[in-house]
Formats: structure tokens, C-alpha cells, sequence
């Protein structure tokens, strides 16, 4: 299995019989692959990018996303599920985790991403792999029980503003423990310090930035 980050908090996974999955498309160039599999979180416009997801929508596509955004789902015949109920397409295992905001607000007092809305992380299962995306986040109470999952790989944000720092994402790895973390969703700032961060909080956890390569798993 091959996963390339490809900007923001959008990856593309391709799988050993050449299955296509987006998660998060963002800016997504035209000459990328077509999508078998595309996977929302939300609805925002940097996680749910309808431009790109028509540079990558063939006829066979498979759209999946949380209910709450069946609005945008529908518009490219998607399918919205529910938090915590495993959906199967062949032998690829999708389950919806929460997302949300605990302290960082816009105006009024209001979380940039409610937990009402029922927003969500991605746990993908495929080829024996657990990929957990964790979508736009902070560090949530949810996160401690993903650790029995045994996650191979965790996609975490930790750009700080409308999601986890580098000191919540580390914290949020210890949380899950996978085996690998890759950090996302960061504005382009030097990652060597989150590195440093998560291995003196778990140094059993790898982390992989991925700028100029590939991760194969």
C-alpha cells in the first residue's frame, strides 16, 4: 500500500490491487488518477472540495462521507453513514470516528467544528492496514478508545488555529498509538519540532513527514 500526502490534509491511497482512495481532496491537479473510493470528513471547503472532486469522479466512484453532509454527498450520488457503523465496499472497511472542536471558537463562543455536527475521522481498513485520518480535530476524549484498534497508521493535524497544536497532536498520538504518524493540516510550518515532541512522548511512534516522498506500508 502506497499513501501520498498531497496537500493540506488531502492523501491519496493506492492499494496493492491498484484501488484508488482519496481522503480530504483538496487542489487536486488534473492530471491525477481517478478515484475508486473518495472519503469526506466534512463539508468545509478544504476537506470537501467539489472542484477537485470532479477532476477525480468517474462514473464507478464510490463517495462516502458523515450523514450530517448528505446535502454535498448527494450531489455527486454519495452516501452518508453514520459515526461508528462499519461500511464494506469488497475488502475495504470504512468507519467514521468524531471530529470536533473543544476550545478553539470563532465568534459568539461557537467551535469551529461542533460536535453536534457529527463531523468525523476516518478509520480505513485494507490489505490488513488501519489508516485512521482524523479529520479537522482537537485532542478528544474518543481518541483513547481507538487505541485497541492497533493503527498502523495515524494522519493527525496539528497546525494549531482550528485544530490541534503540535503539543495536542503528540498528545493525541499517544492517545491512539499507532505504529506511524503523519503529520497534516500544519500551514507549511518546519515539522522537525512535532518529530521531536512525539518521540519524547512515545518514542515507539514513528513519524513520517511527507514532503518529496511516499509512504509504502
Amino acid at each position: 500500500m502506497k499513501i501520498s500526502w498531497l496537500k493540506h490534509a488531502s492523501f491519496k491511497i493506492e492499494t496493492k490491487d491498484k484501488k484508488i482512495i482519496y481522503l480530504d481532496p483538496y487542489q487536486i491537479p488534473e492530471t491525477e488518477d481517478k478515484a475508486d473510493i473518495i472519503i469526506c470528513s466534512h463539508e468545509h471547503g478544504d476537506h470537501f472540495d467539489e472542484e477537485s472532486i470532479r477532476k477525480i469522479y468517474k462514473d464507478s466512484t464510490i463517495l462516502l462521507g458523515p450523514k450530517s453532509i448528505s446535502s454535498k454527498l448527494n450531489k455527486f450520488n454519495g452516501k452518508g453513514l453514520e459515526l461508528y457503523a462499519p461500511y464494506q465496499i469488497e475488502d475495504i472497511t470504512i468507519e467514521l470516528y468524531p471530529a470536533y472542536n473543544i476550545k478553539r471558537m470563532r465568534a459568539k463562543n461557537q467551535p469551529f467544528h461542533p460536535k453536534e455536527q457529527k463531523w468525523a475521522g476516518i478509520l480505513l481498513e485494507a490489505e490488513g492496514k488501519k489508516i485512521y485520518h482524523a479529520g479537522d480535530t482537537e485532542r478528544i476524549p474518543e481518541m483513547k478508545n481507538l487505541s485497541s484498534k492497533d493503527i498502523d497508521v495515524a494522519m493527525l493535524p496539528c497546525g494549531g488555529t482550528y485544530t490541534m497544536d503540535f503539543e495536542e497532536s503528540a498528545g493525541a498520538a499517544d492517545d491512539i498509538k499507532p505504529k506511524i504518524v503523519i503529520p497534516m493540516h500544519n500551514w507549511d510550518v518546519n515539522l522537525d519540532t512535532f518529530k521531536k515532541i512525539v518521540n519524547k512522548k512515545n518514542p515507539e511512534i514513528k513519524v513520517e513527514i511527507l514532503e518529496n516522498k511516499d509512504l509504502h506500508i
